[in-house]
């Protein structure tokens, strides 16, 4: 089993702060959203200083904008370095695209174009990063609902050069993979063999709004169960990962979440006493 595997963790939202901290859930870790924590003080930073004591943690980002062709954001970094350095993250992470352009930010998570120009000027950005932070650093594929023209790949050879050129690593979401193959009319499994397994650090699991002709990642449902066989599919493929579930919208109480979590672990274990059988006790 791989030193970097934390087990399965949950997102920390402000809504189980009280409970995290009363009853210390059977939680091996949490990832937070850098941006919640990037202040000087208040009662989030308080809470995230207090469960940080009992539980590892991993940064999660969402408006690196990697992808832009605007200039990095040096204050934003600063910010996300001195987060770091309180809390001592196992890694940092945030997400293969863009999200603004020329100091506007979309709120949301565009897609890049699949050219090997756009590679490049990844690899650039991602290295520059990774040099500022000191710190292991993954991408996250995102869900998308738009293609370009001028892609002159698929997504997935796409993010797997940009890691392999870059160094650094992947935190693929499985979700994402499986809204991503409605909408566009790709099978989720090619994806899912064609990433090398040395790249991947980290899964993400959550749920999202189906309407039939479309998929949407809302991350305000409960896990369904294409993601779950796909996620048993990754367990197969890449052996044990980190995994942990997002939920951001409609969030249910924490031991929901909980049983959720069990069920991911009791997938990973049904999985692992075939191909793992040695680290299965210890899951």
């Amino acid at each position: 089993m791989s030193d970097h595997f934390l087990g399965f963790g949950l997102g920390l939202r402000t809504q189980h702060f009280a409970d995290v901290l009363e009853t210390r859930p059977n939680v091996d870790w949490f990832e937070v959203i850098s941006e919640n924590f990037m202040v000087a003080g208040g009662k989030p930073k308080y809470f995230l200083h207090a469960i940080r004591e009992h539980y590892p943690m991993v940064m999660h980002g969402v408006s690196m904008s990697i992808g832009s062709t605007d200039p990095l954001d040096i204050e934003y970094l600063t910010k996300l370095k001195k987060l770091a350095n309180e809390i001592q993250p196992q890694w940092i992470s945030d997400h293969l695209c863009w999200t603004g352009l020329e100091g506007i930010n979309s709120h949301d998570l565009l897609p890049m174009p699949y050219t090997e120009e756009a590679i490049q000027h990844i690899v650039e950005r991602v290295q520059q990063v990774q040099d500022f932070l000191g710190r292991p650093f993954l991408l996250e594929n995102v869900s998308s609902y738009i293609s370009y023209t001028e892609s002159e790949m698929s997504e997935w050879d796409f993010y797997s050069e940009v890691v392999k050129r870059s160094g650094c690593l992947m935190l693929l979401d499985i979700n994402n993979i499986y809204v991503s193959s409605r909408n566009h009319h790709f099978n989720a499994e090619d994806y899912l063999n064609s990433i090398d397994p040395k790249y991947v650090r980290q899964f993400h699991l959550a749920g999202h709004s189906d309407f039939t002709d479309y998929v949407i990642d809302t991350h305000d449902h409960d896990i369904p169960d294409p993601v779950w066989e796909l996620y048993q599919k990754a367990c197969r493929r890449f052996g044990p990962i980190s995994t942990m579930i997002e939920r951001d919208d409609n969030i249910p109480p924490l031991n929901d979440l909980l049983l959720e979590l069990e069920k991911a672990k009791s997938i990973a274990q049904d999985v692992f006493s075939n191909t793992h059988p040695q680290m299965v006790e210890t899951l």
